[in-house]
């Protein structure tokens, strides 16, 4: 019973061995399907209107993203231009028997032009051979290309715009060929293959997205390749390589990428065509060293992030447009100072009204001291003639006591007066003779101190003299015993 089992299972398997062959087959085919299909996403679209959203992955590192949005306002500004660009000097093929040339160029149909503020501003680039671009923002100052080798050169000018992306019309690009001494075999391309321009990146950059440009001569349309299938060109690719790792561009237009390393990168530009192999072509492939160091503070750096406005930089694309600058509005702040300025107007300074009245307050002081009642002073002395005068000479000690009451001295000047009429006169010889008797020193010290004081001071002595005086020095005799 068993061996029946085994050969019907041996019978059955025997036959449905081609149909899992044929399943494994389709399961192979699919697989491999899906593996191009991925293989297919790495080819990058660059479409320049792409919002945030459609940012594709094109390596590991590196993202494509849409164009800054300063540069998004601009850019429909220029697109009314269609430059035309001549090189006037050097002329094609002409041999030159120096290793200094002048380059003179000629661009119709754009302005060329430098803002002064942000110094950006649409341009020419200037390439020597492969060298990276002179940007020449002066069409009247020619360009100095010194220490040239000797041999043929070739030189490639294109329109610019302000942040480096090359115009795309026909006659925006031209290129000559000429001869330093002799002709030779270097830097001289083939006029029937595609020539590969690389722009940008180039130099150093100070914020991301970092643009991708290059310039394509002799390149026949996609759409040819339809029609001739023996064409092998016309499908043709662009291969960017950034650090080894690398992305096909099929549409010749530019690109912003994002995941540069902050400091060097290497950036490789090649031509192929539609077998992915490298178009033999003077200059179509093409490396540079950038540098990338975040936070930058040049104009392009400040529009990329964002910290700069397009009406703010609108004259890097318009040489005749005027910057609105906010500064009409700090004008009303300006309107209040004038108002702060009328506040010291009432400050007139009314000091110079007092500064008169103090003028005329110093002169009746000044008609005091020269009191003519000086002369009244000796008046009173006559009174001092009786015989108590020789201790009027002690009266000068009270005299500090005496200087409060000065009204006294009206009353004095009348009533001396008669009294000068009496005729002891001769008895003043007698008051000197006790003065020197007595020499007292304080007296004369009292007299040079306060010397304007002194002579108020015998005033108000000789007022009482008449009675207080003579009362004093009776007092005093009959201390002394001397009556």
């Amino acid at each position: 019973m068993k061996s029946r089992q085994k050969t019907s299972l041996q019978k059955l398997l025997s036959q449905r061995f081609p149909i899992f062959k044929w399943v494994m087959t389709l399961l192979l085919i699919l697989s491999l399907t899906s593996c191009t299909e991925k293989a297919g996403s790495q080819e990058v679209s660059i479409d320049n209107q792409k919002t945030a959203s459609q940012i594709s992955q094109v390596c590991r590192q590196f993202s494509e993203t849409a164009p800054p949005e300063v540069i998004q306002e601009l850019r429909p500004i220029l697109e009314l231009y269609q430059p035309l660009v001549t090189i006037m000097t050097p002329t094609a093929d002409e041999v030159i028997e120096d290793n200094t040339i002048t380059v003179r160029f000629q661009v119709k149909d754009l302005p060329i032009f430098k803002d002064p503020q942000w110094q950006l501003g649409p341009h020419v680039h200037v390439i020597i051979d492969n060298e990276p671009y002179i940007a020449v923002y002066d069409l009247n100052q020619p360009l100095v290309l010194s220490d040239l080798s000797i041999g043929t050169h070739t030189l490639r000018v294109f329109a610019s715009r302000p942040w480096h992306e090359s115009f795309k019309n026909e006659g925006a690009y031209t290129q000559i060929r000429f001869h330093i001494f002799t002709k030779t075999d270097d830097n001289n391309p083939a006029s029937n293959l595609p020539l590969l321009t690389y722009s940008s990146p180039n130099a150093s950059y100070g914020a991301e997205p970092i643009m991708l440009d290059f310039y394509l001569t002799n390149a026949p349309l996609r759409i040819a390749a339809e029609d001739n299938p023996d064409d092998t060109i016309s499908d043709w690719r662009i291969r960017y390589t950034i650090n080894g790792e690398s992305f096909i561009l099929d549409r010749w237009q530019s690109v912003y990428l994002k995941g540069f390393t902050p400091g060097k990168n290497w950036v490789k530009l090649e031509f192929l065509d539609n077998q992915g192999n490298p178009v033999k072509n003077v200059f179509n492939s093409t490396a540079r060293l950038i540098k990338y160091e975040p936070k930058g503070k040049d104009s392009l750096s400040r529009i990329v992030r964002g910290e700069l406005t397009a009406n703010e930089v609108r004259g890097i694309v318009d040489p005749n447009y005027t910057t609105k600058i906010p500064l009409t509005k700090p004008t009303p702040t300006v309107t209040p100072k004038v108002e702060v300025s009328p506040t010291p107007q009432p400050q007139v300074e009314k000091p110079p009204t007092p500064e008169i009245e103090v003028s005329p307050t110093p002169q009746p002081q000044v008609e005091k001291p020269p009191t003519p009642e000086i002369e009244v002073s000796p008046t009173p002395q006559p009174q001092v003639e009786k015989p108590l005068t020789p201790e009027i000479e002690v009266s000068p000690t009270p005299q500090p006591q005496v200087e409060k009451p000065l009204t006294l001295e009206i009353e004095v000047s009348p009533t001396p007066q008669p009294q000068v009429e009496k005729p002891p006169t001769p008895e003043i010889e007698v008051s000197p003779t006790p003065q020197p008797q007595v020499e007292k020193p304080p007296t004369p010290e009292i007299e040079v101190s306060p010397t304007p004081q002194i002579q108020p001071a015998p005033e108000p002595q000789e007022k009482p003299s008449p009675i207080e005086s003579i009362q004093k020095d009776q007092s005093k005799l009959e201390k002394t015993g001397l009556r």
